[in-house]
This record gives structure tokens, C-alpha cells and sequence, in this order.
């Protein structure tokens, strides 16, 4: 971050090719063109008037790191600006937190924050998503970043949150209208980021726009969809158009998934992201959620023709809005059915149904 030691100068000072204005922002602006963008983008604090300029060294030393510029002044004072270029989503090791600029991308952020958003094919719909990883970031850092959006205990006090959420909801608005929207269905979630986005989404929606939750089923009901993952995964083939799998290692592999099933249906609640810990396994994990009343059910099924928005906060393997989309399916396939997610990803398909 910046950081810039303020001063100030008495008396009317001029500067070496001119009368200057005073100020260092504009002496950086009049008399150094190259560093304008820095003025801009950086240097946000300058405050005090500037006498005779002299010299600089210790210019760049790379981009998008460290950089000093050294300012001698009349009457021997100096200035030492010293900044990291904070771009996107990066993550600050010496304060240890998250840090979000909404203004600048750069190559080694986290999450970029300067686009419009992404729009894919996916699941058989059109699935509009905020944000994704940069394919740099390790999966600890994600898994970390994930946590922190879901899970910061007062979302409402942290500005960067709330804009993070806010600007993804406003690029929705820009790629669809929604205010022809008249149902949003989102998963029950321990999370308070669905809400917020629901928050954002009914400034642009119609005032009729409905909500549906669909809860956490028990755990006995629970089951695994071993048909597609059959013919998904155990009956893939290799180039040589040999089968993958021998017949014993797809039964080994039919044996697991059911000692998992067992362990899932002991237990009092289920979680997927605990209670499956092959990611491969979770898209075809069914039955994991359910209408909320029975009047949710029958509002779904009688609803025809009509817009309908998914929601969900963070999409990785895309089990819970496969699952929620097969739900819907159950009762009513007669919708028009958009997804979006805060972040999602590219790829989602390639792991997906």
C-alpha cells in the first residue's frame, strides 16, 4: 500500500522550469509525462508544495512490485514513496489478509475484479458468473479465498464484501433483464453471501419476484446417480480404444461409492463438501436437497413458462445446482432457467454431468 510522509513548504516556492502550481501531484503531471500514470494509480496522499526539483533515482524496479522514488527538494527534504502495486484480489502476507482493488488487474492476482463478469453453456443452461480463479492460484489459496467471501462473520461491515457481491450482481443486470424474472431459487446455505445477493438482485427485479430455498434433506435419503457415473467415468476408453477400467476395478470402484453411501446415512447431517471427499463423486450425488413446505413443491410445479434465476455463492464442482436443477426437473421442466453464481468456473463442465 502507499505510504507518503506529509509536508509542506512555507513561502512562494517555484519550481526549475517554471512557476508551478505548488503541489506535487502537479509536478509529477507537468514535469515527469513518463510517470503520469503513477499520479493516477497510486499516489492518492501527496500533500505540500514543491520547491526546486533535482533529481530521481531508484526508479522501477519491476512491475507490479516494489518501486522508490527519491525527491530531493530545497531545504534537504525528502520524500520516500514506497508501493506495491495491489491489483485485483491479492493477498497482503505481512497484514495477513485479502486485499481488493476494483479499479486494476494484474498477472498475479487472485481474482481479477476489473471485467464484466463471464457467461458459459453449462448444465444445459446459460450459467452467468461474477468472478473465477486465476489458473495460477494454488488450491489452498482458493480454498482460503472461498472461505473468507462465505464465512467473514460481519459481511455487512466489510465494504470490500459487499462491493465484491454488489459488482457482480450489476454485471448480471447488464447481460440480462432482471426484472423478467419471476422466481429465484437458491440452496439453504450456512453462508449469509446468497442473501446479499438476493439483496442486490431485487433492485433490478419486479416487484412480484419471488424466493424459494430448497433445505438440506436428511441424510438417509441421500443417493448416488451410479448410472452416469458409469457410463461418465468407468466405461471411458483410452486412445487405443481399450477400455480404462478392467471389470474388477469398476467394482471396486461401485464398492467405495456405497461404503460412502452407508457412512452418509448414519450420519445427522450431511454436507458435501465433508461428507464427499472425491470430487469426481459429488455431481452425482441426488436427493441432497428438498422444498422447504409443501407449498414450495406445489408452487414449483404449477409455475409455467415462466423466468426463472438459480443463485448459488460459490461454484466448484457444481454438485448443488446440478442437484438443485434436477429438483426443479422433477416437478416442472416448462421454465426457462438461468444459473449464476458468484464465482464459477470455465472448465465446470469438464468435471460436471
Amino acid at each position: 500500500m502507499f505510504f507518503c510522509r506529509k509536508f509542506s513548504f512555507p513561502g512562494d516556492l517555484q519550481e526549475i522550469y517554471g512557476i508551478s502550481t505548488g503541489y506535487v501531484r502537479e509536478m509529477f503531471e507537468q514535469h515527469l509525462p513518463l510517470l503520469k500514470p503513477f499520479t493516477h494509480r497510486c499516489f492518492t496522499h501527496f500533500t505540500g508544495n514543491v520547491a526546486q526539483f533535482c533529481e530521481i533515482h531508484d526508479k522501477y524496479v519491476e512491475p507490479h512490485k516494489f518501486f522508490s522514488i527519491h525527491l530531493e527538494l530545497s531545504k534537504q527534504f525528502y520524500i520516500f514513496a514506497n508501493d506495491i502495486f495491489v491489483m485485483g484480489v491479492t493477498y497482503d502476507n505481512s497484514e495477513k489478509k485479502f486485499v481488493f482493488d476494483f479499479e486494476h488487474d494484474g498477472t498475479e492476482d487472485i481474482v481479477s475484479l476489473t471485467g464484466n463478469g463471464y457467461q458459459v453453456e453449462a448444465f444445459g443452461k446459460c450459467f452467468y458468473y461474477g468472478y473465477e480463479f486465476s489458473e495460477q492460484v494454488d488450491g489452498s489459496v482458493r480454498s482460503a479465498f472461498i472461505k473468507y467471501v462465505k464465512f467473514t462473520e460481519e459481511l455487512q461491515n466489510t465494504p470490500d464484501l459487499t462491493n465484491f457481491i454488489k459488482k457482480a450482481v450489476d454485471n448480471l443486470g447488464k447481460q440480462i433483464n432482471l426484472y423478467d424474472y419471476d422466481l429465484v431459487v437458491m440452496p439453504e446455505s450456512s453462508s449469509k453471501v446468497n442473501q446479499y445477493m438476493l439483496r442486490y438482485i431485487y433492485r433490478f427485479a419486479q416487484p412480484t419476484l419471488r424466493k424459494m430455498e430448497l433445505i438440506k434433506a436428511l441424510p438417509a435419503s441421500i443417493s448416488f446417480d451410479m448410472d452416469a457415473y458409469e457410463q461418465s467415468y468407468l466405461n471411458d476408453v483410452l486412445e487405443n480404444g481399450r477400455p480404462r477400467y478392467t471389470p474388477a476395478q469398476k467394482e471396486e470402484a461401485k464398492k467405495s461409492i456405497n461404503a460412502m453411501l452407508d457412512l452418509i446415512h448414519q450420519k445427522d447431517y450431511f454436507t458435501i463438501a465433508k461428507d464427499v471427499k472425491k470430487s469426481r463423486f459429488r455431481p452425482y450425488m441426488m436427493n441432497f436437497l428438498r422444498f422447504a413446505s409443501d407449498e414450495d413443491a406445489e408452487l414449483c410445479s404449477k409455475i409455467r413458462h415462466q423466468n426463472v434465476l438459480v443463485i448459488d455463492d460459490v461454484t466448484t464442482s457444481g454438485s448443488t445446482l446440478n442437484e438443485i436443477l434436477r429438483t426443479l426437473r422433477i416437478l416442472n421442466e416448462d421454465n426457462e432457467i438461468t444459473i449464476f453464481s458468484l464465482i464459477g468456473r470455465k472448465d465446470l463442465m469438464a468435471e460436471s454431468l
